[in-house]
């Protein structure tokens, strides 16, 4: 069994997201995984405030960042990862697969030509199988592909953060029917994760309770081979495929995706300023369609 991390996670209660803070012990070394930007798109304002409640307790724990880690290209909130770099350092990373996705939202915003689909925004890119270590803590990279072409998961000792790959067993899986998802490579991903052993920790990107529970963020490789009501025990491909396109093809847009896919495959940088020195999101008319909770 690898040493487990200690972990702290960060609700964000407007997008249900959950961020982390993974640290090997206090006044040791940690990572960041998914920091959110907090965003009202009725007045088009950003705010840091939910991000800094994550650089507090890093400095509270007396922490060394050493890596931010996006588990992909979020398209339902804005990433805070530019700020935290700021405030507490770390190195930027994210899949190597990002550059599928940078193509894709390249064309369909029309970026400025500057911007290269390569993946040079972000200070690291990871391969699937690369291991790296922070710390006490050696971890390694998972390409999950499936809800978006270039999700990935990442293990740091015991504890896999899915992204959002997986939800709590009660909930299921994401959503595939992004540019470039795909139900049937979703459900290979899923269980390759659920090879791993029964008592490894698996923590959310996001949990969507509804009136019926609080938010949960973690559960384990077991319960959700066990329980999970889209890809559990018994449940085969062919049957994910067909619950999983059907269920999609019921869901609106989400809410922050335009702005949010903008900012984030630019690792979360805004896009240049215009001439009048303001920065704009664009929005495409009658481009996209479809998309929204899972």
């Amino acid at each position: 069994m690898p040493k487990q991390p200690l972990v702290e996670p960060f609700l964000d209660p407007d997008t249900e997201t959950f961020s982390y803070v993974v640290y090997d012990h206090e006044g040791g070394h940690a990572a960041v995984i998914d920091p959110v930007l907090d965003y009202d798109p009725k007045a088009g304002q950003t705010s840091t405030e939910g991000a800094q409640r994550l650089v507090d307790f890093v400095r509270e724990k007396h922490l060394t960042v050493d890596w931010i880690f996006e588990t992909h290209a979020h398209a339902d909130h804005l990433s805070a990862a530019p700020f935290v770099r700021e405030q507490v350092g770390g190195e930027l990373a994210i899949g190597d697969q990002i550059v599928q996705v940078q193509e894709i939202f390249r064309k369909i915003f029309n970026f400025e030509k500057e911007f290269l689909p390569d993946g040079s925004q972000f200070d690291k890119l990871f391969a699937e199988g690369e291991t790296f270590t922070f710390g006490e803590l050696e971890g390694e990279v998972i390409y999950t592909p499936g809800h978006t072409p270039a999700d990935m998961a990442w293990r740091i000792g015991d504890a896999i953060f899915v992204g959002d790959t997986l939800f709590m067993p009660d909930r299921g899986t994401a959503r595939c029917d992004f540019p470039g998802g795909d139900a049937r490579r979703m459900y290979r991903s899923v269980k390759k994760l659920l090879e791993f052993p029964d008592e490894y920790r698996m923590f959310m990107c996001h949990d969507y309770p509804g009136e019926e529970r609080d938010h949960q963020c973690e559960t384990t490789v077991g319960a959700q081979r066990k329980g999970n009501i889209h890809v559990g025990e018994g449940i085969s491909e062919e049957e994910f495929v067909t619950l999983r396109e059907e269920r999609d093809a019921t869901l609106g847009m989400p809410r922050l995706i335009l702005p949010s896919v903008q900012l984030n495959v630019r690792a979360g940088q805004f896009p240049p300023a215009e001439d009048n020195g303001t920065r704009y999101f664009k929005i495409p008319i009658n481009t996209l369609s479809g998309c929204g909770k899972p």
